[in-house]
């Protein structure tokens, strides 16, 4: 396997954030995410819940099998906000991600920045 080094950073704003109780959910969709671009979770999905006003929202992180990913999600500002990164030496389509991002949070907005972090930071297209 040739490692890639590859690096999506997301920001998209959310018609759909989760909440306290939606803890398990979002473990269930960072896993369905890491199966959908064909990755191996090591560890994880660890995911929590801040209840401090002005930083309120969700946490998830996991381990995968080259790298990690990283979702934070604030729920008081309207739409919501969402900061996805997926850092991975392994091949991955970003559109995947969009798709599952959109399935689940209902994207209202998405900006990405798709990086080749192999020997410098190089911008990637689409």
């Amino acid at each position: 396997m040739t490692q890639q080094h590859k690096h999506l950073i997301v920001r998209a704003n959310i018609g759909w954030c989760p909440q306290k109780e939606d803890l398990n959910k979002i473990s269930d969709w960072i896993r369905s995410l890491i199966k959908k671009i064909d990755m191996n979770l090591l560890a994880g999905p660890y995911t929590t819940y801040v209840s401090e006003v002005g930083n309120k929202g969700m946490t998830s992180v996991a381990i995968i099998e080259t790298s990690h990913i990283a979702l934070h999600i604030w729920d008081e500002v309207n739409p919501g906000l969402l900061q996805l990164d997926v850092y991975s030496c392994a091949d991955f389509n970003p559109k995947d991600i969009f798709d599952k991002v959109n399935e689940l949070f209902k994207t209202v907005k998405i900006e990405y920045k798709f990086l080749d972090r192999e020997k410098e930071l190089v911008e990637v297209n689409l």
